[in-house]
């Protein structure tokens, strides 16, 4: 019977090797580059070190569970709370319920159980457990050229076609339009961030803690992806910020919103937050723009800066522990505040 305990600093070479052996060498080396800065440098992470469970036998570790500890505002309560991550069963132990195990385990030792981007096997076990679902994460997508409605699956006459019929369109929507405030891009995130926070963050009924510890972390310290942050300031203070980056994909090339907060009622800084994206969009000669968003309003807001929905594949799970919320608070995410941004989506 395998034994289900805390991660110790000794376990890292065993946790590695076992990395290695169940997904293989790259994936490996990927998460070596991204390990210690999402497990240890987090701030989040308690004084009692990693949350991470490890399931033993012997001195042998044969299967793991990683999360991310975050803070969690829940209809304007903070607790604690972690994003459940990566999971991994020895191959000669998988189909044993190991992998339950360990996810239960993580379950009753958090406030919050947090769940985003699920794999198929993940998401079985999740319904299993009966975990709250709120469904795929809404994907928006902003085309700024002709290119952006091309699919690789179709023959090139019909592309062409439908970039004829639709450039009107994509031109209307992608013209550059006027900001109402002042954005600048920044290298770090300063504490009139964690003021902007305590101002806004009750205003959500789900939101991750966006101080400045938290946003330097996740956005400035990642070694494994280069974000640029565009921050909206009114009289030197900060009202809100965009998190993006470019890439080139196999549809064309794209510029991710990763993540973004304000005020979900201030119209102005919003629209003028997604009209800076714009312009670094078209600089970057990116075909469109992607964000997820679950907030209702922002959805809208977005919708009126040009965006329209695309379909989503990136579930999100909850379940609530250190405080009563009723079962209606999982009927829907539309006051959840949830991006690209959360967990490790973006890597």
């Amino acid at each position: 019977m395998a034994e289900i305990d805390r991660y110790r600093s000794e376990d890292q070479r065993a946790t590695q090797l076992l990395y290695r052996r169940v997904f293989g060498q790259d994936a490996a080396e990927a998460s070596r580059l991204r390990w210690e800065w999402q497990y240890q440098r987090n701030p989040n992470v308690p004084t009692t070190g990693p949350l991470i469970w490890v399931a033993r036998e012997g001195q042998t570790v044969i299967g793991q569970y990683a999360t991310i500890p975050v803070r969690l505002s829940v209809n304007g309560q903070e607790i604690d709370a972690a994003w459940g991550t990566d999971v991994m069963v020895a191959p000669e132990r998988q189909r044993q319920g190991l992998g339950e195990v360990l996810v239960r385990t993580w379950e009753r030792n958090v406030g919050a159980a947090l769940g985003l981007g699920l794999s198929d096997s993940s998401s079985n076990l999740f319904k299993k457990l009966k975990f709250p679902s709120f469904g795929p994460v809404p994907c928006l997508v902003k085309p700024m050229s002709r290119r952006a409605l091309r699919r690789p699956n179709w023959p090139m006459p019909v592309n062409r076609l439908v970039s004829a019929l639709t450039y009107p369109l994509v031109r209307l929507v992608s013209r550059a339009r006027p900001m109402q405030g002042e954005v600048r891009v920044i290298r770090q995130f300063d504490e009139s961030f964690t003021r902007l926070w305590n101002r806004v963050g009750g205003k959500f009924a789900g939101a991750v803690r966006r101080d400045a510890k938290y946003l330097n972390w996740r956005f400035i310290q990642a070694p494994h992806v280069r974000y640029t942050v565009a921050a909206l300031y009114r009289d030197d203070e900060a009202a809100g910020y965009a998190v993006y980056r470019h890439a080139q994909e196999p549809r064309g090339r794209a510029t991710r919103l990763i993540d973004f907060f304000a005020d979900p009622h201030d119209d102005e800084g919003v629209l003028s937050l997604l009209r800076f994206v714009d312009r670094e969009a078209q600089a970057a000669d990116s075909d469109k723009i992607r964000v997820f968003a679950t907030h209702a309003g922002f959805r809208k807001q977005l919708r009126k800066s040009g965006y329209y929905p695309w379909r989503s594949s990136m579930e999100f799970v909850a379940r609530i522990n250190a405080v009563p919320v009723p079962a209606a608070f999982y009927a829907s995410a539309d006051g959840w505040h949830i991006t690209a941004g959360d967990s490790d989506q973006d890597h």
